[in-house]
């Protein structure tokens, strides 16, 4: 649930007039993340972020920002989603870097980032942890990527919105706590995850960058302001004890294994070993898993029930990548995601396309 005193704080909060707010945001909400951010060794002052209508519109402004029409955008696949949409939006190319379950989609090797940069090429995108592998970047994999981004003056576009959410004793680790990044990083982040509050549509830009700070913005100024009612809900959120987040992970780990158990049980089954957020990838033993996703849902009942999840194909740029995998998101609760399991295997079970 989204942390009930701060939905209390939004509900007593008593307005006249629901008028706008600074185009950045309110200033006493930035200066909340400030000391927010200071808890992760992160230095950014309120003077640094752009409150956004969610972390879609701080994406959006940050390839907007960084790039011209024309421009390029590497990032390795698969990746989320709406990310192409962004960049075809605004006629931004994305280049995709691949990475695949065989190396439980570890970032790519700084010589094949190397191989993909060109004279159009503005900044690099990566989620850490990632939708939708799950993956979890280590400092040594981020400081080889600095390395290459310092080197070839790119941005970096840092989306952190999961970083709470990590697994096994490993820690996130912010690219804006990397020495050397501070003129290179765009870091996107939000509260939708964080605190289980999507729909409030409260995220953040963040970047040391003052010209790409300053063109981001002008796209501010220019939609007038992000939410004032949600901006006093995400600043209550900012005292949230640390104990809700400890409970939380608790939660989503024990999912986690849930669900990493059951995909063992399944013959034919592979999957990456999700260290962070709430996905996984899943190789199954079909020809396609946009058709098998589909006849989940026309042909198919197990117990009067099915299963539904997304076909991992929408997640590559690469053309036929992804064909046999789905990504699974393990935010049921456990007796949910036993029943979805138990689908996923009576149908692979029964599948006339299977391949084993």
């Amino acid at each position: 649930e989204t942390p009930a005193a701060a939905v209390e704080v939004m509900r007593r909060a008593d307005y006249r007039v629901i008028e706008y707010t600074h185009s950045a945001g309110v200033e006493s909400y930035r200066r909340a993340l400030s000391a927010f951010y200071a808890q992760y060794g992160i230095s950014l002052s309120h003077e640094e972020m752009i409150v956004t209508n969610g972390g879609s519109e701080a994406l959006f402004f940050a390839v907007l920002a960084a790039c011209d029409a024309g421009d390029e955008i590497i990032i390795p696949e698969p990746f989320y989603a709406n990310y192409n949409g962004f960049s075809e939006s605004t006629d931004v190319h994305v280049v995709a870097v691949p990475s695949s379950i065989g190396d439980n989609f570890a970032l790519p090797k700084a010589e094949d980032f190397e191989r993909a940069i060109t004279p159009r090429t503005r900044a690099i995108l990566i989620c850490n942890p990632s939708n939708p592998t799950g993956k979890l970047y280590s400092r040594e994999e981020l400081e080889q990527l600095a390395e290459l981004v310092r080197r070839h003056d790119l941005y970096l576009i840092a989306d952190e919105v999961y970083r709470d959410f990590c697994y096994d004793g490993l820690q996130h680790v912010s690219t804006l706590t990397i020495e050397g990044l501070e003129e290179h990083v765009i870091m996107i982040d939000s509260i939708s995850k964080r605190y289980s509050a999507c729909g409030a549509r409260i995220g953040v830009l963040a970047t040391k960058n003052k010209a790409l700070y300053s063109a981001a913005m002008r796209l501010a100024q220019a939609r007038l302001s992000p939410s004032s009612v949600m901006q006093v809900l995400a600043e209550a959120l900012c005292q949230t004890p640390r104990s809700y987040f400890e409970q939380v992970n608790t939660e989503y780990d024990m999912r986690r294994k849930l669900v990493l158990d059951r995909l063992s049980k399944m013959q034919g089954v592979k999957y990456g070993q999700p260290s962070g957020a709430f996905y996984l990838i899943a190789e199954l033993p079909v020809e396609d898993a946009d058709e098998f996703a589909q006849w989940l849902l026309s042909d198919f009942e197990h117990k009067g029930e099915t299963v539904m999840f997304a076909p991992a194909s929408g997640f590559y740029a690469t053309k036929g990548s992804g064909k046999k995998e789905v990504r699974i998101a393990y935010v049921l609760c456990a007796a949910d995601l036993h029943k979805a399991m138990d689908c996923l295997q009576a149908a692979l079970a029964v599948y006339p396309k299977r391949t084993i």
